[in-house]
């Protein structure tokens, strides 16, 4: 989406507040197929998200009203938000100001507060006089409001020339990085400024669940490259079984196929995640992070382990290849991330900002890497 000359990459739909406009993930025909307040919500932080354009201003404001996302019990983060002048990363810039939702896992439902607060407006100085293409990339753990963006009187504004290449991602949480610090702490915005490609990020924690509307929304949006990191939300939501998943992932691939029948595709399975290893879910929050739900066999037949999960996925891709898609692949997630380095699993389930990194670090060689599957 974008309000010319300044573009919102990332977003497909802009709601209209009382105070400016809120970025949201999905276009907007989704909006009476998502299934609850969570996945909404998800819709509506920015992973991803950042505005482009082109400035002869030295000085650059944002005001914004982020609402951040708090889980109690874990140190607070303020939104911190990051800026790239052709294509240099600049300081960090922190929002003190908006709002937050409290999220006590531990109380479901009723462990939600909500502390309301005024907007925050951001500054850069010292950008330089010339003409340069400016990024400002939005926080993983906040939706944010945009309220105005400033530079100084007579200055000019553009439109920002795009990257080379397209690259769309589908993703769990460990994709979404609702737990890192800064944006580019998340891994795919990492591997998007090391690979020099324009990333869209359908990374949506918790929501990862081969959605059917989801094939359409990543088949209908222009790429080059394609990556699908599937798997995980299943066994944390127990919401699939043997008998579903193998069809769903050949519906979320036939859609995508009927729209871009030859660009590159590639399906990544679950990193490492010892309570689910062999062990179907659900898992659940529990002191010091999750852990997965014991029930007799006969609760959960033909239950989804990520051990089952890896087998199925690489089947699915072997099988579509020898029917002639050779522009599919596989990637095995235990190389991006393995038993031994569990101990960067702060919670059991999601990685450490470091085991981003080294998460990132890997996957860039292996998918974008010379002769790797999305490689240009």
């Amino acid at each position: 989406m974008d309000v010319a000359p300044v573009e919102v990459r990332g977003a497909f739909e802009l709601d209209r507040t009382p105070m400016g406009l809120l970025p949201r993930r999905l276009p907007v025909w989704t909006r009476p197929q998502i299934p609850d307040l969570f996945m909404n919500t998800m819709v509506t932080m920015p992973s991803g998200v950042r505005l482009a354009f082109t400035t002869d201003s030295p000085v650059v404001e944002l005001t914004v009203h982020p609402r951040t996302m708090h889980t109690v019990g874990t140190d607070l983060r303020l939104p911190v938000f990051q800026m790239t002048v052709d294509g240099m990363v600049q300081a960090d810039v922190v929002a003190h100001g908006g709002s937050f939702v409290h999220v006590d896992r531990m109380l479901g439902p009723e462990g939600v507060t909500f502390e309301h607060g005024g907007p925050a407006t951001l500054r850069w100085d010292d950008l330089g006089a010339g003409e340069k293409a400016v990024e400002i990339w939005f926080p993983t753990n906040a939706s944010v409001e945009i309220q105005a963006l400033r530079v100084v009187a007579e200055a000019s504004v553009g439109t920002a020339p795009a990257k080379g290449r397209r690259w769309t991602h589908y993703g769990s949480s460990i994709s979404h990085c609702m737990d890192v610090d800064r944006p580019f702490d998340a891994w795919p915005a990492q591997v998007a400024q090391a690979a020099g490609v324009e990333l869209t990020s359908f990374a949506l924690a918790g929501q990862c669940q081969l959605d059917p509307f989801m094939g359409r929304v990543i088949g209908d949006h222009p790429a080059d490259v394609i990556s699908l990191k599937l798997g995980i939300n299943l066994v944390n939501n127990n919401s699939m079984n043997q008998r579903t998943f193998t069809p769903a992932v050949h519906g979320l691939l036939d859609s995508i196929r009927e729209r871009q029948p030859v660009t590159p595709v590639l399906v990544v399975s679950p990193i490492f995640c010892p309570m689910a290893e062999a062990h179907p879910g659900p898992t659940v929050p529990v002191e010091g992070g999750f852990d997965v739900v014991a029930a007799a066999p006969s609760v959960r037949p033909f239950p989804l382990t990520l051990e089952w999960i890896r087998s199925a996925l690489e089947f699915v891709v072997m099988a579509r290849r020898e029917a002639g898609d050779v522009n599919l692949h596989y990637l095995d997630g235990l190389t991006l991330f393995g038993a031994d380095d569990q101990a960067l699993l702060y919670d059991r389930l999601h990685p450490t900002p470091e085991g981003y990194r080294l998460l990132g670090e890997r996957f860039l060689p292996q998918a974008f890497g010379e002769g790797a599957p999305l490689a240009g």
